[in-house]
């Protein structure tokens, strides 16, 4: 089973994911529509209980995931993991609690819902018509692994992807593939960010 941690106590469960089972996953979610969306940042501070910056314009930071409610029922969750070897981002068909610890706790992570947030509101209520993942080779060894997933509708694309900023505050350099959750809204950030482009 694949090992997971975190410097925070929000660790997520460990989960062990096959491309055939992203792949299907990703299968379940297109021809939906968002109804919900719910961040997961993580919590600090004095009591443990204050919300890190999570709004960046062109990027969010959600640091331990994403969850998706459709208008059919469904619940999806977009989480870091290592299924592959290394962290990439990863997506189940099932509702953040199987994948998160300490929810709403201090020095855990915070549910924030964003789904009336402006940089959603073009793709909530619409029909996702590609819901595709966006894998990479790992440059010396050849790992293939999970950097995003990529919800289109006819209006709008958004990159949920595994990355976070070099430093902080962030910068101009920014890594993929490590124990953190990106939203991104615009292809400029995306290219800057080295998500491959699918065609």
């Amino acid at each position: 089973m694949a090992q997971l941690s975190v410097s925070s106590d929000a660790v997520p469960v460990s989960s062990l994911l096959t491309a055939v089972k992203y792949e299907r996953t990703t299968a379940l979610l297109r021809g939906r529509r968002i109804r919900k969306v719910v961040y997961y940042p993580l919590t600090d501070g004095e009591d443990g209980r204050d919300v890190e910056d999570w709004d960046f314009g062109p990027w969010h930071q959600p640091t331990m995931g994403v969850e998706l409610f459709t208008d059919d029922g469904a619940c999806f969750s977009a989480v870091w993991g290592s299924s592959f070897e290394h962290y990439g981002l990863e997506l189940f068909p099932e509702p953040m609690t199987a994948h998160l610890r300490r929810i709403g706790e201090p020095c855990g992570s915070a549910p924030i819902e964003v789904t009336n947030h402006p940089r959603w509101s073009s793709l909530v209520g619409r029909k996702l018509t590609r819901v595709e993942i966006v894998w990479s080779e790992d440059g010396e060894g050849g790992i293939r692994l999970p950097l995003a997933i990529r919800l289109c509708s006819r209006e709008r694309t958004v990159w949920i992807a595994a990355g976070r900023p070099a430093d902080w505050p962030p910068g101009e350099v920014y890594y993929l593939a490590t124990d953190d959750v990106m939203v991104v809204f615009t292809a400029e950030f995306t290219a800057k960010l080295g998500i491959p482009v699918i065609r």
